[in-house]
């Protein structure tokens, strides 16, 4: 019932969104979306599904708990999330990932023109070390739930910019899976041009802005493993 009553809220402000965005073109008269505002529609969908995780909490949960992954006690969570915070942000200082808290989640921010060529799903050679860094951390603090999300520009077509955003994050999670990150842990999910950061695109660096992979740290907690047994 909550998730019925979430979603159906989400699509009353996606309608409200779409109403307020409309403009009519001063020639024709007709009335349409501008892609300007389709990037603020995107921003409120996302806010929306980052309230659960890639594939829902409890699926995820379930199959933390069977590769064996424990979980963290109530009280112990913000001391866990505090720990792998301090050191996420020592070992990628200078890297151009940006560490971001979010309550008892962190949001790490890989910007593309670092992470990747421009049109390119492979990880640039000069990130990898910092990759190794972030890949490091998570392996030391095992009890959380990963999420990479990959965004691109809005240059292209909008099918396009999807599979990109897709190989994207997939190719972060795989290079994390060979630094021995469980699968387990780890969901991928490509939101193309829909949630542009920087917007309207007016220079080289909006673009660079909008091309990149966000990775969410949650952490996985004895509430949600009594929930999904």
């Amino acid at each position: 019932m909550k998730t019925t009553t979430l979603r159906l809220a989400a699509m009353a402000s996606l309608g409200a969104l779409t109403l307020s965005a409309c403009v009519t073109d001063p020639e024709t008269g007709e009335k349409r979306i501008s892609k300007a505002a389709i990037g603020g529609i995107g921003g409120a969908l996302g806010g929306y599904l980052l309230g659960d995780l890639i594939g829902g909490r409890s699926d995820r949960t379930e199959k933390i708990v069977g590769a064996g992954i424990g979980a963290v006690a109530g009280a112990g969570v913000g001391y866990y999330m505090d720990q792998q915070e301090k050191k996420l942000r020592e070992r990628t200082a200078g890297t151009g990932i940006d560490v971001e808290r979010q309550g008892d989640q962190l949001v790490l921010n890989m910007p593309g023109d670092v992470t990747f060529d421009y049109n390119s799903a492979l990880v640039k050679s000069q990130f990898r070390s910092a990759l190794d860094s972030v890949a490091s951390t998570l392996a030391e603090y095992p009890s959380t739930y990963i999420d990479v999300y990959g965004h691109t520009d809005s240059t292209g077509s909008d099918s396009y910019n999807q599979g990109l955003s897709e190989r994207r994050a997939a190719s972060v999670a795989d290079y994390l899976a060979g630094r021995g990150i469980q699968r387990a842990r780890m969901a991928t999910l490509g939101y193309g041009e829909t949630q542009l950061k920087c917007s309207p695109e007016r220079s080289e660096a909006d673009y660079q802005c909008n091309r990149r992979v966000e990775i969410r740290i949650a952490p996985v907690t004895q509430n949600d493993v009594n929930a999904a047994g």
